[in-house]
C-alpha cells in the first residue's frame, strides 16, 4: 500500500479525508494558484489540482499525492474568498434568489508509476431570497471570511439555501470523496479493505 499525502493545508479538506479512515499526511505544495488567461473555471480546478498533486512528485516519489481546488461560479464569474465582512455582504447579496455553482477539481497522482487521475466534480447551490438583516446576522454569527462564496453549508450556512444539487456533499466543502474511492480503488487501495 502506498503512503497517501494530501497536497493541502486545507482543515476542511483534512477532515473529510479522515472519514476514510485512512492514514495520511498533509503537506503544502507550492503552486501559482493564478487563472490563466482564457481559462474556463473547470480548466482551472482541473489545471490547479493536478499541479498540487505533481508539485510534491520529488519529495514524495512512492506515494499517492491527492490535489485538490474549487472556485465558486456566479453569473459566469469566479467568486472569490471575500476577505471582508463588506465583501462578503456584497457576495451573499448578489448570491440572493441565484444559483451559485462550485467546480472542484481531483487529481490522484501516483508518484511511483507516474499515473494520474483528473476529475471536475460541479456543484449547483441555490440560495433563496436573503434580506440585508439576514446577511448581516449571518456574517456575525458564522464569520466566513475565509470560504469561497461566503458561506459554509456545514454550519449555519445551510439556512441560506433552497437546495442543493450535485452527486456528493462532500464537494461542496472542497474535497468530492466518491470521486475519491473510485480513484483510489483503480490503485488497488479501497478504503473498505484496507
Amino acid at each position: 500500500m502506498l503512503p497517501l499525502i494530501l497536497a493541502s493545508t486545507s482543515r476542511y479538506r483534512r477532515e473529510l479525508l479522515k472519514k476514510l479512515e485512512m492514514p495520511f499526511k498533509c503537506v503544502a505544495p507550492q503552486v501559482d494558484e493564478l487563472p490563466l488567461p482564457g481559462e474556463s473555471p473547470r480548466q482551472l480546478v482541473l489545471r490547479l489540482a493536478q499541479a498540487k498533486a505533481q508539485a510534491l512528485a520529488a519529495d514524495y516519489p512512492n506515494h499517492l499525492i491527492i490535489g485538490a481546488d474549487q472556485v465558486c461560479v456566479l453569473d459566469g464569474k469566479i467568486t472569490g474568498k471575500p476577505h471582508s465582512e463588506e465583501n462578503a455582504r456584497r457576495q451573499l447579496r448578489a448570491a440572493s434568489g441565484h444559483v451559485v455553482t462550485f467546480y472542484t477539481g481531483l487529481a490522484l497522482y501516483n508518484s511511483a508509476s507516474g499515473h494520474l487521475q483528473t476529475e471536475c466534480e460541479p456543484f449547483d447551490v441555490h440560495f433563496r431570497q436573503l434580506s440585508d438583516v439576514e446577511i448581516a446576522r449571518y456574517i456575525e454569527k458564522e464569520q466566513p471570511l475565509n470560504c469561497a462564496g461566503s458561506f459554509m453549508s456545514e454550519g449555519l450556512g445551510i439556512t441560506l439555501f433552497e437546495r442543493l444539487d450535485g452527486r456528493d456533499p462532500n464537494t461542496l466543502v472542497g474535497l468530492p470523496l466518491i470521486a475519491l474511492c473510485k480513484m483510489l480503488r483503480h490503485e488497488r487501495q479501497d478504503p473498505l479493505l484496507n
